[in-house]
């Protein structure tokens, strides 16, 4: 057991980045791969960004059986136990659910934070500043998300609506979790400078949480409790494919930081450190450029670009990419799939994913 009080920081890693089609696949998501040129892929950066906070033996990784190798080779220093393996994908509430039931059981007092697996920060001080902030927050008793000021109206993104000062690590009330706006309301959020965006990022007492989810959501918190019950015993197995199936299906949002904003439960901690959620590959684009007509993401011998600008290429097939008169377009190369897609339509790219499912094309997505 850790001592009291002793912060801990969870990993979701799930999801198959539909988006990022035919680089992430169901079997090889994105956050398994290095997609800014850094040597370190989405996760290893996460992970990496923590250590300040969270050595490998505090951080905790819950992905699914599919992945739980590939996380284990990319995260040699983490612990076996640390990487929560669920049955099956039920969203974010169950995911960062179990892990807070199994550190309360471990730890009573603890503090644990939750950030995704495939997310984006240029500014790793920043990071680790607005994180302690965070944390001073939460130990007062409240939920707490870390929101980024946002630096466009943003239509992809929800939105967390800041009251009053709070008076402890730069915090303010929040008041509202706002779903993906359309265009012009995004405009209104961000000439208002009373909104910030909600990058997925929470800090919070384990019991306090727990707490919550009891109220909000008692059965997927019963359920929850006694996985976690159960998960240091040789039991864990029968109680975890007993229960896990009947879990409700529903996001963390959903399940409990909506409900306990409107308790005033909430606080938000602004911060800017370059955040991306990495959504799309003209998102992509943008996080990898480096001022040149084409961005490339993987090897650049691969592509030859002629009269080419604004595009972004990914040569991941191990073939020469050729780019001529083109502008404004993602080309991407994989072993058994070519993606060709203007950057203003590169959030449908789930459309295409969601038709080869449809079409039984299961060995494409």
């Amino acid at each position: 057991m850790t001592a009291p009080g002793t912060f801990s920081a969870v990993v979701p890693a799930g999801g198959s980045g539909t988006r990022l089609w035919p680089l992430s696949r169901s079997h090889d998501p994105k956050f398994l791969h290095d997609l800014t040129g850094t040597g370190r892929t989405l996760l290893q950066a996460t992970v990496d960004r923590l250590g300040p906070l969270a050595p490998p033996d505090r951080t905790f990784v819950v992905t699914g059986g599919a992945h739980a190798a590939a996380v284990a080779r990319q995260l040699p220093a983490l612990p076996s136990r640390n990487v929560v393996v669920e049955p099956s994908p039920r969203d974010s509430a169950p995911a960062i659910g179990l892990a807070a039931a199994i550190l309360h059981e471990r730890d009573p007092h603890g503090v644990m934070g939750s950030f995704a697996s495939d997310h984006v920060v240029l500014d790793g001080a920043g990071f680790v500043a607005a994180l302690r902030s965070a944390i001073e927050v939460a130990e007062t008793g409240r939920l707490v998300t870390v929101g980024m000021t946002p630096t466009r109206p943003e239509t992809g993104f929800g939105y967390v609506h800041r009251g009053e000062t709070l008076g402890v690590g730069g915090a303010y009330a929040v008041t509202e979790f706002a779903e993906k706006p359309a265009l012009e309301i995004a405009q209104k959020y961000v000439a208002s400078g009373e909104y910030l965006w909600n990058a997925s990022m929470f800090v919070w007492r384990t019991s306090v949480f727990l707490a919550e989810l009891e109220r909000q959501q008692p059965q997927l918190h019963d359920g929850l409790r006694r996985i976690a019950a159960d998960w240091d015993t040789p039991r864990r197995e029968d109680t975890l494919g007993g229960l896990w199936p009947a879990l409700p299906r529903i996001s963390v949002d959903h399940a409990v930081m909506e409900g306990a904003a409107a308790e005033g439960l909430v606080a938000t901690v602004p911060a800017s450190f370059g955040w991306s959620d990495v959504g799309d590959w003209d998102g992509l684009g943008v996080i990898a450029s480096n001022g040149s007509p084409v961005t490339v993401v993987g090897d650049a011998s691969r592509v030859l670009a002629v009269d080419t600008v604004d595009c972004v290429a990914v040569p991941a097939g191990g073939r020469l990419v050729t780019l001529l008169g083109l502008r404004d377009v993602v080309v991407v190369d994989t072993d058994d799939a070519v993606l060709v897609v203007a950057r203003d339509r590169a959030q449908d790219v789930k459309g295409i994913v969601d038709v080869l499912k449809a079409r039984g094309s299961t060995d494409l997505v």
